[in-house]
């Protein structure tokens, strides 16, 4: 089972260990786009216009501190992915206190989207950073467009033959889409939250609590060794789980999407 996570804003403020090689980061066949990311959002960070810089990346002039960060990117040390970021879906994942088996498990199935590196792996080295997704960088254009190109080969290899849970957001959904067979065994997963009113159940999407909810739910799969080998088995596992789940249609070479009902957050 592949296991797609997006990356968090917040990130562990340094690293702790060496320089960033890109010989070392997993799915190599990445690391020409990733050196054509690094230079330009290198080059626009140290840049002599402050305000064009903060602009493109998002920041406001409270975070110009970013672009520091972002100028010294090739010299800074570098600390493994699982523990670089530290958002909400990785807080509720509390990687660090999953048993060994577990941890040796998401290692090896999850990847993080990520603006810079397009994807990378838990035990990855990467500096902490600063490039959204959303960004436009000279010389590379906007990144979801960039990396759509560069990443459906890659992720399409690293899904191998079996299912794929896909819990990205939006903007980095739209980095690589599954298609044909593969897409039939991808599964998409929307947060609910079920509360009544007026004496009568209604669900509402969540926004904050999506990212904590969907971090336990791949902490659940991990703890239970869980091994499917179709998405249909993925779904059945999750409700072994415990976990409320809602089909939505399956069509024919299109992505499951399943609705995950949570009544308390």
């Amino acid at each position: 089972m592949l296991i797609l996570l997006p990356p968090s804003e917040g990130k562990a403020d340094a690293g702790t260990g060496r320089r960033w090689t890109p010989d070392k980061l997993s799915l190599p066949e990445l690391n020409p786009a990733r050196e054509r990311v690094l230079d330009a959002l290198v080059t626009l960070s140290a840049g002599p216009d402050e305000e064009v810089a903060r602009a493109a990346l998002g920041l406001s002039e409270g975070q110009r501190g970013e672009l520091r960060r972002n100028a010294r990117l090739r010299a800074a040390a570098t600390a493994p992915a699982e523990r670089l970021y530290t958002g909400v879906l990785y807080e509720a994942l509390e990687l660090a206190t999953l048993p060994s088996a577990a941890q040796r498990a998401a290692r090896r199935s999850i990847l993080i989207s990520s603006g810079l590196w397009g994807a990378v792996r838990l035990a990855d080295r990467i500096p902490p950073y600063r490039c959204p997704i959303g960004a436009r960088l000279p010389g590379v254009g906007a990144l979801s467009a960039y990396w759509r190109k560069e990443l459906e080969p890659v992720l399409a290899g690293a899904a191998g033959r079996g299912p794929v849970l896909d819990l990205r957001s939006g903007a980095y959904a739209a980095t690589w889409t599954p298609r044909g067979e593969l897409a039939e065994r991808t599964v998409t997963v929307r947060v609910l939250h079920e509360r009544e009113v007026d004496g009568l159940p209604v669900r509402s999407v969540v926004s904050h609590f999506n990212k904590a909810t969907k971090g336990r739910l791949v902490r659940d799969l991990l703890i239970a060794g869980a091994r499917p080998r179709t998405a249909a088995e993925l779904i059945g596992t999750l409700r072994e789980l415990k976990h409320t789940v809602v089909e939505e249609p399956v069509a024919a070479g299109r992505v499951r999407q399943v609705d995950l009902v949570v009544t308390d957050l």
